[in-house]
């Protein structure tokens, strides 16, 4: 799989019709792997080649919207530092968009083995148990609609609690409250 340097931002998965861009944020990775899942779940990784103040990022052709994806980090096992790096350990995005599955509860998706305590390295493969990012199509037909071009000295955002502001409010039915 040819992979090429890619840029460092926006952070996550970015499509642009052609294939699509990683990248994630590690201050402490030596290495970055981004691992691609088929429909069947096989999984196939590739480094991400680049390095750019703390933000590894790769550019894949031809990879589209609904690719399945995660991260494996390479680094520093110090759990005294708060570094868990650990490559058996599937991650999600962080910047995802996306994602697919849930967590399927099991030892391997601990960083550390149950019977030895938290300072332990669990390397049992979590990737089985983990949901997974998926790329999405960033873009969106809007038809004939546009932004209401507001201008931002004109603009007032309204916060509000929707129970606490319809709570007795009589037009809103009862059971609706």
């Amino acid at each position: 799989m040819k992979i090429w340097p890619g840029n460092p931002y926006p952070l996550g998965a970015t499509h642009d019709g052609a294939g699509t861009n990683f990248s994630v944020f590690s201050e402490v990775a030596t290495r970055v792997e981004l691992c691609l899942f088929d429909e069947k779940g096989t999984q196939s990784c590739v480094d991400l080649p680049e390095m750019t103040g703390f933000i590894w990022h790769g550019y894949l052709p031809n990879i589209s919207p609904g690719q399945r994806y995660g991260f494996r980090v390479h680094g520093p096992w110090e759990p005294a530092r708060g570094h868990r790096c650990n490559p058996s350990k599937l991650l999600l995005d962080p910047y995802g968009k996306a994602m697919e599955g849930e967590v399927k509860w099991n030892e391997a998706v601990f960083p550390y083995h149950f019977n030895q305590g938290e300072d332990s390295k669990n390397e049992i493969d979590s990737a089985g148990f983990m949901p997974k990012s998926v790329v999405i199509n960033p873009y969106f037909d809007w038809g004939n609609d546009r932004n209401p071009r507001t201008p931002w000295h004109e603009t007032v955002i309204y916060e509000v609690h929707v129970k606490g502001f319809t709570k007795r409010h009589p037009q809103i039915p009862e059971n609706l409250r």
